[in-house]
């Protein structure tokens, strides 16, 4: 009687052992299809949006999606110390992976980005400059200068980017504006100049998409020669 409980029970941990690998080859080739799906956004580079290509850069491995070890990876790329890049990393990822989700998929906890889908991570306090299907709006971005650079028309102090994000502040969605005031202040503390300035052409390349692969280039270059 005990040897015949003692097959059953070894029986019932082999089905179940044997359902986990079935479950886990599955999600496997489910992940495998969904990052081969999501990839495909990198067929034809020049459909993509300049919202795309600003995020495109944190996907390291260019398969569609963006995890938090990649943005964490970006943000060391471009020269943000490891306390800005794995916070960085957690609260982007945090805040804009659950948003870009597709439809019928569903959440997972690492929060992955959707690069084809981050026009759904548009959010409140923003500066417009994208519009709801992430095109570049070329009247909001000169908006920014004309009304807030006041020391000179082709940069922000300090003092003039809080004056901006206070204008651009959403009371109506607390959580945007925070992540908003969080992308401004990071950009400045990254690429403001030796006299405090953050300028134009600096802040038109993080919205077309250029400026983060100049970055890294650029720390590239500087630890190639130190």
């Amino acid at each position: 009687m005990l040897s015949i409980r003692l097959h059953s029970m070894q029986f019932s941990i082999f089905i179940f052992l044997f359902f986990l690998y079935c479950l886990s080859v599955h999600r496997a080739i489910a992940m495998a299809a969904s990052s081969s799906n999501a990839a495909d956004i990198y067929k034809n580079p020049e459909n993509m949006t300049p919202l795309q290509k600003h995020v495109a850069f944190f996907d390291r491995n260019k398969d569609g999606l963006i995890y938090p070890w990649e943005t964490y990876q970006g943000f060391r790329a471009i020269g943000a110390g490891v306390a800005l890049s794995t916070t960085a990393s957690a609260f982007i990822n945090g805040f804009l992976g659950p948003k870009t989700l597709p439809a019928g998929k569903w959440p997972s906890p690492l929060c992955p980005i959707y690069v084809e889908n981050i026009k759904k991570a548009k959010h409140g306090g923003d500066s417009g400059v994208y519009d709801s299907e992430g095109r570049f709006v070329s009247e909001k971005f000169e908006a920014i200068f004309q009304n807030h650079a006041k020391t000179r028309p082709d940069a922000l102090t300090s003092k003039e980017l809080d004056d901006l994000l206070q204008a651009n502040k959403d009371p109506k969605d607390s959580k945007g504006s925070f992540a908003g005031q969080t992308e401004w202040k990071v950009l400045y503390s990254l690429c403001k100049d030796k006299d405090g300035f953050l300028h134009k052409d600096t802040v038109r390349g993080v919205y077309d998409g250029t400026l983060f692969s100049q970055m890294e280039q650029g720390k590239a270059c500087s630890q190639n020669k130190s």
